[in-house]
């Protein structure tokens, strides 16, 4: 590397665009050999300008390949600084490092956008473009110089000098991941509500999301990626419900009324069955038989009897007296003889005795 530095040192004077040569010495550490895959990772895809084929020339395609690298560089790095850790320690390290914000803050650092030819974008978005034309430049090295160029600047250059991997690694970050844990802890419903979607003058995508707890409304963020603008609406959440106990007694008031309202009992299930109501009784016929009895049956009168009064029963037994005198061919019959008498025991003795002479 020190050999081929002294080299391209002593090209420099011979170079056309000597100012851009040693400008990326300052950032890279090493001079480019073919300058054109660093011009096009500076070019920003706002300038519209075409190759002589007509295909738009920009860093996005490089901006691909440097993310790509990046992860391989970085997760190599991190693998080697950090024996015996586990691989999500390993994984949420290299994500940290290579994370939009970190990246952002890195080529601002570094000074990378004061080279990025661009038609001009806002304060907000400089972060978000100059972290993209890192990535980009990351990917022109490769192209130019490999992937041991790559690793040599990414240890020589950026570690120790601009980032402290162990910081890093344990800075919680993840505000979004912070916010679902509390939210699950106090049994809150959380939730992001997208408030719009547009793109920038640049055609680059702009998101912003709301935070929503327990249908009260958190804080909003915007950011050129719905990660990005998640994080920023749950970081700025995660510090109002710090500072406004107002807020939190707000969304436990909202989650006890819905508590409540799942707790009330439910209303009985309505009956299925119809009543047969529809049905309409006919008349029983009566049978031919029953009716000609019916008609040729004469019909009883029942008469109710009068309690006789006692005129009428003393005129009852004259005539009684008066029948009986007038037929006198009527005999009186002695009934005494079947009347009913007890024998005593010498009746039925002598009884017994004359029945005996006669059978003899």
């Amino acid at each position: 590397m020190r050999l081929n530095n002294i080299i391209d040192r002593l090209k420099l004077p011979f170079r056309k665009e000597k100012e851009l040569f040693s400008s990326l010495y300052a950032i890279l550490g090493f001079y480019p050999h073919d300058i054109a895959y660093y011009k096009q990772a500076l070019m920003h895809k706002s300038v519209h300008r075409r190759n002589a084929k007509g295909k738009p020339l920009n860093n996005e395609r490089l901006e691909f390949l440097g993310d790509a690298i990046l992860d391989a560089v970085v997760g190599d790095v991190v693998y080697q600084h950090y024996e015996g850790k586990r691989e999500g320690f390993l994984t949420n390290t290299r994500s940290k490092l290579v994370s939009r914000e970190t990246l952002g803050k890195l080529a601002t650092e570094m000074g990378l956008g004061n080279l990025l030819l661009s038609a001009g974008h806002s304060t907000s978005h400089n972060s978000y473009v100059e972290g993209n034309a890192l990535e980009a430049l990351v990917g022109a090295v490769y192209l130019d110089r490999g992937y041991d160029a790559c690793m040599w600047f990414w240890k020589n250059r950026v570690l120790g000098k601009y980032i402290n991997i162990d910081k890093v690694a344990f800075k919680e970050v993840n505000f979004k991941s912070k916010l679902l844990e509390w939210s699950q802890k106090n049994r809150v419903r959380l939730e992001y509500k997208m408030l719009k979607q547009k793109k920038d003058d640049n055609g680059s995508p702009v998101f912003s999301f709301q935070v929503v707890l327990e249908g009260v409304e958190g804080e909003k963020g915007t950011g050129f990626s719905k990660k990005e603008a998640q994080q920023l609406a749950s970081k700025e959440t995660l510090q109002r419900l710090k500072r406004e106990p107002q807020f939190v007694d707000a969304i436990f008031a909202a989650k006890t009324e819905r508590t409540k309202m799942e707790e009330e009992p439910a209303v009985a299930v309505p009956d299925t069955e119809q009543e047969q109501n529809f049905i309409i009784e006919q008349p029983k016929e009566e049978t031919p038989a029953a009716t000609e009895s019916t008609e040729t049956a004469p019909k009883r009168v029942r008469k109710e009897k009068t309690p006789k009064t006692d005129a009428q029963t003393a005129s009852a037994e004259d005539t009684d007296e008066k029948f009986f005198a007038e037929r006198s061919d009527l005999v009186d019959y002695d009934l005494s003889d079947i009347s009913h008498k007890e024998k005593s025991r010498e009746d039925i003795i002598a009884e017994a005795e004359a029945a005996a002479f006669e059978e003899m």
